[in-house]
């Protein structure tokens, strides 16, 4: 639980760019926004200055009127696309030979996607994450354990289980395992593969 000395501070959609551009693109005047919103010009002026927040209600009303889904409005204030290109993961390798490399860069908020690479005969000790984990084989053969539960794993074969019980994986066979692991928000194995090498 996280101690505050006041209230936590929140963040202020804004719309105003947007609804300009739109009302812009459309050829339409402030008053005519106004006469098919129901809204006042004066309203109208301050929400395309972000110096008014418009509630849900309004947001429907000028969505409605560009003939629109309301989440266009709020599509400049949706954090940006990002591209995490190979040779910038971070990551870090492993006593054992095992390279663990985080393949969202660390953006994403909800989840973390993992990539690990791990040399033939290499077994994890046993290990406990917070939430679902998901696991998809690229190459290579796993042998996967979690309690009285054991199964083989090869290229495309898919996996997804607790983390909070303790697991363990071991590469069989002659060739190295890639495999992607996606587990919830920042966490378990992200916390490792997080430290650069």
């Amino acid at each position: 639980m996280c101690d505050h000395d006041g209230p936590v501070p929140r963040r202020r959609p804004q719309v105003g760019a947007r609804v300009r551009q739109l009302r812009t693109e459309r050829g339409l005047t402030q008053p005519q926004l106004a006469r098919r919103t129901g809204l006042n010009v004066g309203y109208l002026s301050q929400v395309e200055t972000d110096k008014a927040s418009p509630s849900l209600e309004s947001l429907a009303a000028i969505a409605d009127a560009f003939e629109v889904p309301i989440a266009w409005l709020l599509v400049d204030d949706a954090p940006p696309p990002r591209v995490v290109r190979r040779a910038a993961r971070p990551g870090r390798s492993l006593p054992d030979g095992t390279r663990l490399e985080v393949v969202d860069g660390g953006f994403a908020r909800q989840l973390r996607i993992v990539e690990g690479i791990a040399p033939p005969g290499t077994r994890s000790t046993l290990m406990t994450d917070v939430g679902e984990e998901h696991h998809l084989v690229l190459e290579g053969r796993l042998r996967v354990r979690q309690g009285a539960f054991e199964a083989d794993l090869g290229p495309g074969d898919y996996l997804v289980w607790d983390g909070c019980v303790p697991h363990e994986a071991e590469v069989i066979g002659d060739e190295p395992a890639r495999v992607l692991v996606i587990t919830a928000g920042p966490g378990g194995v992200a916390t490792a593969a997080e430290q650069d090498s």
